[in-house]
């Protein structure tokens, strides 16, 4: 019965059938391709957990131990698969944990979709048990938001939510679902959005835009690219390549745009902002002509914008044409996909080597090597550095291990120093800085890639943030690999305040438990390393291993991450010390 049922359902020829609102969110999701959800449940979404009880063998829904775990391994997931990451939760505090995911995806471009129950319809606005307005709270940090009433909405909405998450510059979508839509019944059917009103997700390029930054790059003497995740989201890696090798152009990226071009790629000139390469940003100020693809000129790629590349002409290439003049006036603006720009762009582009600009940036290279570098992989000191262990997993992995970090120094050493040699390899919380992200989103980049090692970085603070959710790896056995760069203090607050606050540090001493014996305690196969004779093979054991691997690496307590652009500053005032 249940086979018939299924297939009336999902029928191409539109035949109905009468079934509860809860049963129809199921369905609704099985329509858009989803097989997994990480979620939470309680009271006012308890009827489509029952649903979900009967769906088993079609839907795996991973319990999270907290609903924030819960939207950053549904980011996790999603950036690592490309797919919309769905997350679920209850009402009330359950729809208030979730918050901090969507604000994350929001403003990193995740395509998420977040399911809430809600309160019956007549006791909205009475202060019920468990009841938040969700709506208002989350309409700042969602691409769009919805609730839902009425049982006989849920196919229009889910539909239009998946259509809005995944299309034109993604995001997240919450929909808000009160109890009695859940329960009550509906002539159910399902079409998938291919369109909503006054919405242009995809704006047509203009080929006369176009022409205009040929024009501009073909004449340059000194062109320089940034790129940053808009080429990935745009699948337009291949774009990217062709443009930099046909024109001869440096390029540096953004730490989300990381993954976009091989690491060792000769024309890839390393990372822009505020703990980026001396070259990149030095001279972000010396170029004639900066194009910048699928980035958003962040406050942490800038610096002070009174001073930002002011000798440049400024071509933007971005979908979204919310951030063409935000930041930075442009001389050309191409709007939409990257991939569909950048193919308009590569036949009207002169073949180029720019030998010169070239050396100026290896030039330059050699200083931060001598200065930074090689004493950040390859140190003399005693203590281990977290340079040295992103080196080291380089070296075991091939460059091929998918890196997710948290946020903070180690973020910041990890983004600088890890190796890519494919796309969608550098999961990190980029625009919000959320710690206590890495933890959940390594469990969900590992699901969205069962055949990629997926390597989480993470600091001793940020760890305590999501800890709990060691009981994912646990439960489901996950074989994702944790690192944990412990030195005892919250070390780029405490990196600030030894710059900038006359070495008050306040508040930043962590005081940590035995984080060997707490992996343990979740059965999770656990090591800790202090000696420089025990990481390498420590590091080649944790990757060959099949199973869940937790390794603590005690570091350098007091080590600073250099170049640094300081706060307000002009990206030729970066730092090398």
């Amino acid at each position: 019965m249940e086979t018939v049922k299924e297939q009336k359902i999902t029928s191409k020829n539109n035949k109905t059938i009468k079934i509860s609102g809860a049963e129809a969110i199921i369905h609704c999701l099985l329509a858009e391709g989803v097989d997994l959800i990480y979620g939470y449940p309680g009271g006012a979404i308890m009827p489509v957990y029952d649903e979900l009880y009967k769906f088993q063998d079609k839907l795996t829904h991973i319990l999270t131990r907290h609903e924030q775990g819960a939207t950053h391994a549904a980011q996790g997931y999603a950036r690592v698969s490309g797919k919309v990451g769905v997350a679920m939760a209850t009402s009330g505090p359950g729809a208030t944990n979730l918050v901090t995911g969507l604000a994350d995806a929001q403003i990193d471009s995740t395509p998420m979709v977040c399911i809430t129950g809600q309160v019956p319809r007549q006791l909205l606005g009475t202060d019920a048990f468990q009841e938040t307005d969700i709506i208002g709270i989350s309409t700042p940090v969602t691409k769009w938001n919805y609730q839902v009433t009425r049982a006989e909405e849920i196919p229009e909405i889910l539909a239009k939510a998946f259509y809005i998450a995944k299309s034109g510059r993604p995001g997240p979508v919450l929909v808000d679902i009160t109890k009695n839509a859940q329960f009550d019944e509906l002539d159910f059917s399902y079409e998938a959005c291919t369109g909503v009103r006054s919405y242009n997700p995809y704006p047509k390029v203009d080929v006369n835009q176009v022409k205009a930054a040929a024009a501009l790059i073909n004449s340059a003497k000194k062109p320089f690219i940034v790129f940053g995740q808009g080429v990935i989201l745009g699948e337009a890696e291949a774009q990217l390549k062709t443009v930099i090798e046909k024109a001869g152009i440096p390029a540096a990226w953004t730490i989300l745009g990381v993954a976009a071009l091989d690491s060792e790629h000769p024309l890839n000139v390393g990372m822009v902002g505020m703990h980026g390469n001396y070259a990149p940003n030095l001279l972000t100020n010396e170029c004639d002509v900066l194009i910048a693809i699928g980035m958003r000129f962040d406050d942490r790629v800038t610096g002070n914008l009174d001073s930002y590349a002011k000798q440049a002409k400024i071509i933007h290439f971005d979908i979204d044409p919310a951030e063409i003049n935000k930041n930075v006036p442009t001389d050309v603006a191409v709007l939409g996909n990257a991939k569909d720009s950048l193919e308009a762009l590569i036949p009207l582009l002169n073949d180029n080597k720019h030998t010169d600009w070239h050396n100026v940036f290896k030039e330059k290279y050699k200083v931060e090597f001598t200065t930074v570098i090689e004493k950040d992989i390859h140190p003399t000191k005693e203590k281990l550095t977290m340079g040295e262990v992103i080196e080291q997993i380089n070296i075991a992995s091939n460059n091929s291990a998918v890196i997710v970090s948290d946020v903070g120094q180690h973020q910041m050493i990890a983004c600088r120093y890890a190796k890519f040699n494919q796309t969608k390899s550098n999961i990190t919380s980029g625009g919000l800085g959320t710690m206590g992200f890495a933890l959940p989103a390594a469990i969900g980049a590992k699901m969205g890639a069962m055949d990629r090692e997926v390597v989480a970085i993470i600091g001793d603070g940020g760890y305590q943030m999501t800890i709990q959710e060691l009981g994912v790896i646990f439960q489901h056995n996950v074989p994702v690999k944790i690192i944990v760069l412990n030195n005892d203090h919250l070390g780029m607050v405490r990196q600030w305040q030894e710059l900038f606050f006359d070495k008050r540090y306040a508040s930043t001493v962590m005081v940590n438990p035995d984080f060997v014996k707490i992996a343990e305690g979740y059965h999770i196969k656990s090591k800790r390393v202090s000696e420089r004779s025990e990481l390498k093979s420590t590091i080649e054991e944790m990757l060959a291993s099949k199973d869940p691997y937790f390794l603590e690496v005690k570091v350098e307590k007091e080590d600073n991450v250099f170049p640094m652009i300081p706060s307000g500053a002009s990206v030729s005032d970066v730092r090398l010390k």
